[in-house]
């Protein structure tokens, strides 16, 4: 698909580029004498109905939708006015890339590029590619898992599974345990925690009151985690002193959020593709560790710089 995206907006920006925007209409054009010339490519079947024709070469109704498919889906997200949605659109299309690309491909087999060592080689590795693609999808297109599978996944990591949880912490930081002690005994005398982290802490939050906002586990070290993520801290609550490499510390829970665990109904389409996706690659594997076992294999990294 990569490739296939590729070649359309490169092919697009070629006729965009100097065949503009106007409809396909030739009697609105100056009229000149042209002597056809109908190339014989290789027979491409049309997909679906045949909505085209020019000379020999046939497009089909399907091969025309799933070219606007790609078309939309390559769109930038904010601009949805530049998809092609209705039926004069899709006309305008058929008219205004496809046919004139074919005219070109005609054009170019009838220059004998399908000739052109580069076009050939070009056209091999696509091949290959292609083919590569349709066996993976050939391999694992009836994995699936089932629902024992599902939910014995999501029992065994059920609360690897749960929202992250975040915390509204504050911080006072001290040099000593002295400077620490005094200041827990005036916070459970009721004196207000950003004040005195303001005219205390040594801390670069010192100026925001000694708040860090919302934060999740990992942001600062092990010691202040097992303090500020305790579940004996309740919101409103302070801890007790801690030691860190910053200094000595106390926290206050100012609040909490997350940390919900989703039911089962709510993971299940999650779960289920990425348990398909495991299983497909292993399937994968296993084929490769075969025919990697029954195959000759010869790596030369000498000029690999």
């Amino acid at each position: 698909m990569k490739k296939k995206i590729i070649i359309f907006t490169i092919v697009s920006l070629i006729f965009g580029g100097f065949l503009g925007c106007d409809k396909f209409n030739p009697a609105a054009k100056k009229k000149v004498e042209v002597k056809a010339v109908i190339a014989q490519p290789a027979t491409i079947e049309a997909k679906g109905p045949v909505v085209g024709k020019v000379n020999n070469i046939s497009i089909g109704l399907d091969d025309l939708n799933e070219e606007i498919k790609v078309y939309n889906a390559n769109v930038p997200a904010d601009r949805p006015e530049l998809k092609i949605v209705t039926r004069e659109q899709k006309v305008n299309y058929l008219k205004n890339e496809m046919v004139r690309r074919t005219l070109i491909y005609q054009h170019a087999l009838d220059q004998g590029l399908d000739r052109n060592e580069e076009v050939r080689q070009a056209v091999e590795k696509n091949k290959r590619d292609l083919m590569v693609l349709q066996d993976i999808k050939d391999i694992t297109k009836n994995i699936t898992a089932t629902s024992k599978e599902v939910e014995d996944y999501y029992n065994t990591y059920k609360e690897q599974l749960k929202e992250p949880e975040e915390r509204e912490i504050s911080e006072i930081v001290v040099g000593s345990e002295q400077d620490a002690r005094d200041i827990l005994i005036q916070l459970l005398q009721g004196a207000d925690f950003a004040t005195l982290a303001r005219s205390n802490s040594k801390a670069p939050s010192a100026k925001d009151g000694g708040s860090l906002g919302f934060i999740k586990k990992g942001i600062k070290s092990a010691q202040f985690d097992a303090a500020a993520f305790s579940d004996s801290l309740d919101a409103g609550k302070i801890s007790s002193i801690f030691k860190t490499t910053d200094g000595y510390n106390i926290v206050k829970l100012e609040s909490k959020r997350g940390g919900k665990q989703k039911p089962l109904s709510e993971m299940w389409d999650d779960i289920n593709r990425g348990l398909v996706f495991l299983k497909q690659q292993q399937a994968l594997e296993e084929l490769i560790g075969k025919l990697s076992r029954d195959a000759k294999i010869e790596i030369s990294d000498g000029e690999i710089k």
